[in-house]
């Protein structure tokens, strides 16, 4: 059942060092506050899962916090590369890390087969593509009544699974409201959960498009307001499309970076 705690307190009860962790929100409520948190805790050795990681795990790769990527897509949406990612893969800087590329869709039945219980998820993908040569999680088998000729893929099974969402009720279960990614069955697919929210409400209003994750399935509820931006929560605060473009010149340099890490990571403790 939830607990409400402070963003400090959840992470550090939950996130170990070598930990297997998804956080998850697409295009919007993704979950900056807690990833800073980490950082900030500095938790190393860590396997990150994400499907199209941008900037936040930009930040945790750069900060030392990951030895292991697993991923479909990995970039700064709509600027170009993410330049803390290249300089680990491409010169071990801080350190090097080991990246295994999936597709978006193989990401997604990945999550869901973790949400079930599941040890894999097949799926009819990857004909035609180089990625099964690169990648050792991607496998073929064969379906015992048609015989048809499948991909399979590990499930999503971590550690930890971290999402942003609106809000939460006094009992411990969150709303996800406008676009809703795979943040249900992170919760669901992950050994513990931390979710951090806008606001705690008496009733969460659930209108169209949105999905209430129940409060059995949580471990964690933090209270972070603006806890997913630079990206944007629906119906709370737009997007920062300016910190985007930004974000391209400051993570070029190590340097740049370094200093951002501090002004903007490190000096912002969470005092809850």
């Amino acid at each position: 059942m939830a607990e409400f705690l402070s963003l400090r307190d959840a992470v550090a009860r939950y996130v170990e060092d070598g930990a297997t962790l998804a956080m998850e929100g697409f295009t919007h409520l993704i979950p900056f506050a807690a990833g800073h948190e980490v950082i900030r805790q500095r938790r190393r050795d860590l396997t990150l899962i994400r499907m199209t990681p941008d900037l936040l795990y930009d930040q945790m790769i750069g900060a030392g916090c990951a030895k292991r990527l697993i991923f479909s897509w990995g970039g700064n949406p709509g600027v170009g590369s993410l330049h803390r990612l290249r300089d680990a893969v491409e010169k071990g800087y801080p350190h090097p890390i080991e990246i295994f590329e999936h597709s978006h869709a193989a990401m997604a039945c990945a999550f869901e087969a973790g949400a079930a219980g599941l040890p894999l998820a097949v799926l009819r993908g990857y004909v035609g593509s180089d990625l099964p040569k690169v990648n050792p999680q991607i496998r073929f088998i064969e379906c015992p009544f048609s015989g048809e000729r499948l991909a399979a893929v590990p499930s999503v099974r971590p550690d930890v699974g971290i999402v942003h969402a609106q809000r939460a009720d006094r009992q411990g279960n969150v709303l996800v409201e406008g676009i809703v990614g795979v943040q249900k069955e992170v919760v669901l697919a992950a050994e513990r959960s931390i979710v951090t929210v806008e606001e705690i409400v008496d009733d969460l209003a659930a209108g169209p498009n949105a999905c209430v994750i129940p409060g059995w399935a949580i471990d964690a509820i933090v209270v972070a307001e603006r806890g997913a931006y630079p990206s944007y929560a629906h119906g709370y605060y737009p997007r920062d499309n300016a910190f985007y473009k930004a974000w391209d010149a400051i993570a070029r340099d190590r340097q740049a970076f370094d200093t951002w890490l501090q002004d903007h990571v490190f000096s912002q403790g969470d005092d809850a």
